[in-house]
């Protein structure tokens, strides 16, 4: 696919809040805004339905998850697809490492062009599956949206996360009824899995997140 292919699509200004989450790091955030609204649409990882809610549901919702990275993390994101939620955090937060881990290749030379466009340090592009990768890449962070149900993410993912670090999966609404439907947890957790819920400062949800912390050696 070469990136001369992609039709001209209206890209979203950034919502009214933005700036709020993004800060400095807006003009970037933008660009990127535009290469999902552009390249994405056009080479199906994105629906152009999902156009006029592409800041509020996509990439605030991705950075709303920023404030729950400890400093200088090492972050994996599992099956990032489009780069989300990997990508909008790492541009609010440049102080950590990503590894976008993604098995089809058509979304891996998305997500190469966006760091060729964007060019930030410290981010590689992975092409494997989660379950193939255990071993071979870990985390202190791993971040996970819209990949699986609990059930079936947990044994996939779980292996990547270094001890003592964490498990940060997007959820919905129904983030605790996905929780109680796990009925093998993994053994070595520092303390029980918890929902997360972040909002605005008027009171607007942004992100709900299953939080998963693995025991220190």
């Amino acid at each position: 696919m070469d990136q001369d292919w992609a039709p001209l699509a209206p890209v979203p200004p950034p919502s009214p809040s933005a700036a709020e989450h993004f800060g400095t790091s807006l003009p970037l955030a933008c660009r990127y805004a535009e290469l999902l609204a552009r390249e994405g649409v056009a080479w199906g990882l994105l629906g152009p339905r999902e156009l006029p809610r592409l800041w509020d549901r996509h990439l605030i919702n991705s950075a709303a998850l920023a404030p729950l990275v400890p400093p200088e993390s090492v972050v994996l994101d599992v099956g990032s697809g489009a780069g989300l939620p990997g990508l909008p955090v790492r541009i609010v937060r440049p102080d950590l490492q990503l590894t976008l881990l993604e098995p089809m290749a058509r979304r891996v030379r998305f997500l190469e062009l966006c760091l060729r466009s964007l060019e930030l340090p410290d981010v590689t592009v992975l092409n494997a599956r989660a379950e193939e990768s255990a071993g071979k890449v870990s985390a202190t962070v791993v971040t996970a949206r819209a990949v699986a149900p609990l059930a079936r993410l947990l044994p996939a993912v779980w292996p990547l996360v270094r001890p003592g670090g964490q498990l940060l999966a997007v959820k919905g609404r129904t983030a605790e009824e996905e929780l109680s439907r796990c009925s093998a947890l993994p053994t070595d957790l520092d303390r029980p899995p918890e929902v997360v819920r972040r909002y605005t400062s008027s009171g607007v949800p942004l992100v709900t997140v299953v939080r998963f912390c693995r025991k220190a050696r």
